[in-house]
């Protein structure tokens, strides 16, 4: 009888780590081909549950992981806090550089962009992050088919959207989303992106066949990969 993949809702449980209780967010995913564990930035853990796995495997599977997640927590503490709004004076990234809000009148200003905005007192967050999203709407799919007609691929579709856990996604039947903060990155950290989504039409794995296609197109996606890693916290 094949597996029925049943659509469950993410649970919260608790994960004791040396004595810490760590909230963790237990989710399953259809395009998941193994368990996977992940610190957020806000503190909580994330399990994914891969089609056809349990949750009592992944449950075994993240306590053999808490020597891992009581390390990424330790790291998260010493993390400096940083405000979630945006005002006159705060630096964010845009397009891999560090550029600081500006303003006057009733205009806001960040790197080459502007926005009318009603009042630059308060939060501006909401403003620029919607002229940021029109800007990927723009942008990304043009620079995804540029890529894929490059190396002889066939997308279907392309959406912008606003995932919180990821950075793209690519479906079998060739329809690829993007995440809109990847105009916040460098150019080659967002090629290596789009790349990425763009080998899972060769492979739709992580195997070493993906990464060797990957390789192929974007020689230095280790380097794409490391920049990631030294940027924690750009989804949330």
């Amino acid at each position: 009888m094949p597996f029925l993949f049943r659509r469950i809702e993410p649970v919260e449980e608790l994960l004791s780590v040396n004595g810490r209780e760590v909230p963790l967010l237990v989710v399953r995913s259809r395009r998941a081909r193994r368990y996977v564990l992940r610190l957020r930035p806000d503190g909580k853990a994330r399990l994914v549950i891969p089609r056809g796995g349990s949750v009592e495997e992944g449950r075994r599977f993240a306590d053999r992981n808490k020597p891992w997640l009581e390390r990424q927590l330790d790291d998260l503490a010493t993390r400096p806090v940083r405000s979630r709004d945006w005002r006159l004076g705060t630096e964010i990234l845009f397009r891999g550089e560090a550029v600081k809000v500006e303003g006057s009148v009733n205009t806001v200003q960040f790197g080459s962009e502007t926005r009318k905005v009603k009042d630059l007192s308060g939060d501006l967050r909401p403003e620029i992050e919607k002229h940021l999203r029109g800007l990927a709407k723009k942008e990304l799919p043009v620079r995804l088919r540029e890529l894929s007609t490059l190396h002889g691929l066939a997308v279907r579709r392309v959406t912008v959207r606003n995932q919180r856990t990821r950075w793209g996604s690519c479906s079998r039947s060739g329809d690829i989303s993007l995440n809109w903060r990847l105009v916040q990155l460098p150019a080659f950290v967002r090629d290596y992106i789009l790349l990425h989504e763009l080998m899972h039409l060769r492979q739709m794995n992580h195997s070493s066949r993906f990464w060797s296609e990957v390789e192929q197109v974007c020689p230095d996606f280790r380097t794409a990969k490391r920049w990631l890693k030294e940027h924690p916290g750009l989804l949330s």
